[in-house]
């Protein structure tokens, strides 16, 4: 190909990605995307499949304590619902052209980032009860309108991902609910949990607009649909009447009803620590990693098996049709 018709290819790949933009289709892996909306794409769903992966080990630690087996088996369908959705966004991420193991890889490496909500230890079982009501509602929040993002495989991945969310939701407020209607330290623990999760449920919707770098971009794309402070303002009106149904308290004291917005005002969060967590100073940081690794090396043998299995099956077949 000369490079007069690389160019033109190019002109008209960006036209039709232009239209179907416009016309909020979608793109699929086989059309022509900007380099940049690939990189931007690959970077977003890599990390939300990281997210969930790592999001696996707070909650999983908490299965064989968990106060009965009810709550066990609820809790390990959850926990086996994540590494499902982890790996729905990995295929995902794939169709971009990375491969699944160099995502990892890049994980493994500490080259790739994961949500900093998942840095923070669940300490006791309420804890388990605001992971699911706070940080599931958080990710419902941001994920819905992900449904609808430009890019065909992810939208499609994200339907089925938020079904299960919304169970995850609902579970976590049902444990809230029953230690916040039990004695008295049974409700102080679902307060100190509500109290520990909130600010750090909030900065998932990510920086301030005016500090996020990937934001507005996303949005032109139509990857995302609204920015990280309206995620974050519908959020906080939603969790609101919900605390309120439990009895307990949100740990903010600037947050009111404002009539002129018709929105709940609240209080500055602290960006600061989330910039750290980031940058990898959070409380679990390294035990998340380094327990990420062992699982990784511990799981080799699963990988080694499962290709030579493929390999097996993929001559048998072969010499199947050779045969015939």
């Amino acid at each position: 190909m000369t490079d007069q018709e690389a160019t033109q290819q190019e002109t008209t790949g960006q036209e039709y990605f232009d239209h179907l933009i416009e016309q909020d289709s979608r793109v699929e892996p086989r059309d022509w995307m900007p380099e940049a909306y690939r990189k931007t794409l690959t970077r977003q769903v890599s990390q939300h499949a990281h997210s969930e992966i790592i999001g696996m080990q707070p909650e999983a630690n908490w299965i064989t304590r968990a106060p009965s087996l009810k709550r066990k088996a609820i809790l390990m369908a959850k926990v086996q619902d994540e590494a499902g959705h982890g790996l729905y966004l990995y295929s995902a991420a794939e169709t971009l052209g990375t491969p699944r193991d160099v995502l990892n890889q890049q994980l493994l490496d500490g080259k790739a980032k994961y949500s900093s909500i998942f840095n923070y230890p669940a300490r006791t079982w309420a804890d388990i009860g605001a992971i699911g009501w706070l940080v599931d509602g958080a990710a419902i929040c941001n994920q819905v309108p992900l449904c609808r993002a430009s890019y065909g495989p992810y939208g499609r991945a994200m339907v089925r991902i938020c079904k299960e969310e919304s169970f995850h939701q609902r579970q976590g407020w049902e444990i809230l609910y029953e230690l916040s209607n039990g004695t008295p330290e049974q409700k102080q623990m679902a307060q100190d949990a509500v109290n520990r999760f909130y600010g750090p449920a909030l900065q998932m919707f990510g920086p301030p607009d005016a500090d996020s770098p990937h934001s507005q971009q996303s949005m032109d794309w139509k990857i995302k649909r609204f920015s990280n402070d309206d995620l974050r303002q519908r959020f906080v009106d939603m969790i609101v009447p919900q605390v309120e149904a439990l009895g307990l308290t949100l740990p903010d004291p600037d947050l009111k009803w404002n009539e002129d917005r018709g929105h709940y005002d609240y209080g500055e969060l602290d960006w600061e620590e989330f910039f750290a967590v980031i940058k990898g100073q959070g409380p679990c940081n390294r035990q998340r990693m380094q327990r990420r690794r062992e699982a990784h090396r511990e799981g080799a043998w699963v990988r080694e098996a499962a290709a030579a299995y493929a390999e097996k099956t993929s001559q048998t077949a072969a010499s199947a049709l050779i045969g015939a």
